[in-house]
């Protein structure tokens, strides 16, 4: 990914560099390591912190800190798209990095496709997945994300990108409402990607927990691709839930419409430091036909 480096991460934070700012925030995966550079963290010209120690999870607020006057907004490169920055209040930036071997991946299964497809991103959060679709000639992308917000940050990045007339629908709904309303609608899909949190809200308070709904969710999505299924990318940040086990979930929820040709891979996620080291970073698991 063009504009962005791991540059060291170890004691239950990261240092990363997006653009020109150094950022320093909060990672559980990083808890068992020891930073590799202590001297470079002190170059960092903002620092997340949550609003307490012992809030780990991913809708935890805090506070940043800054030593520079960082824009309200900046973009960075990952060709062929651009995404726009922020710091939220939650920590996060607008770009999860350990996506980028995905964006590629998508991109090239919708250019080597024998047609142009329709495809779902559920979860789509601020579009990269959409882009990488969009800009390899995907014939449609539906862009679900549960908050307004996040779909107008989506949509910008569209712009910004060179996409703002791409074929995509913008929906700030429900993934798992969405996805039952597609199927009464006798909607199909050629692919689906999703990317579920481990517990978030829909629009009117729907309450999602992976543990809980992602079994169904899979099913469901399972049905739409049945006629002309392409391929399915599933990532989870969930600790619980490694390439194993969410590999195991996606070939009961495929059943019986998993076609022969079908290929199922599972993988570890992860982000190389500047030194080469690895930092896990969630797990993948992609289904494609050829």
């Amino acid at each position: 990914m063009n504009d962005y480096a791991l540059l060291d991460f170890g004691g239950g934070r990261r240092l990363e560099r997006f653009g020109p700012w150094l950022v320093d925030r909060p990672c559980p995966a990083a808890e068992p390591f020891a930073p590799a550079e202590p001297a470079i963290w002190r170059q960092a010209h903002a620092r997340f912190n949550r609003a307490s120690d012992e809030s780990t999870g991913p809708g935890d607020s805090g506070r940043w800190t800054t030593v520079a006057t960082l824009p309200e907004r900046w973009t960075i490169g990952s060709d062929p798209f651009r995404l726009e920055l922020k710091l939220s209040p939650f920590g996060h930036l607008g770009v999860f990095a350990e996506q980028a071997d995905n964006w590629r991946w998508i991109a090239e299964r919708v250019a080597r496709a024998d047609r142009p497809l329709t495809l779902l991103n559920l979860f789509g959060y601020t579009g990269a997945s959409t882009l990488a679709a969009a800009a390899a000639g995907a014939a449609e992308v539906v862009h679900v994300d549960a908050a307004q917000n996040t779909i107008g940050w989506a949509r910008r990045n569209a712009e910004l990108s060179g996409l703002g007339d791409a074929p995509i629908r913008w929906i700030a709904e429900d993934a798992s409402k969405f996805v039952r309303r597609e199927l009464k609608r006798g909607k199909a899909y050629d692919a689906v990607i999703l990317d579920p949190p481990s517990y978030g809200h829909g629009r009117r308070g729907e309450v999602w927990r992976l543990s809980k709904h992602l079994a169904r969710l899979l099913a469901d999505c399972a049905a739409l691709t049945a006629e002309r299924r392409s391929f399915m990318l599933l990532t989870a940040h969930t600790p619980e839930y490694d390439e194993a086990r969410l590999a195991a979930m996606l070939a009961e929820a495929l059943g019986e419409t998993n076609e022969p040709g079908g290929r199922l891979s599972a993988r570890a996620m992860s982000i190389r430091s500047s030194d080469g080291r690895e930092l896990p970073s969630g797990s993948a698991v992609r289904w494609s036909l050829g």
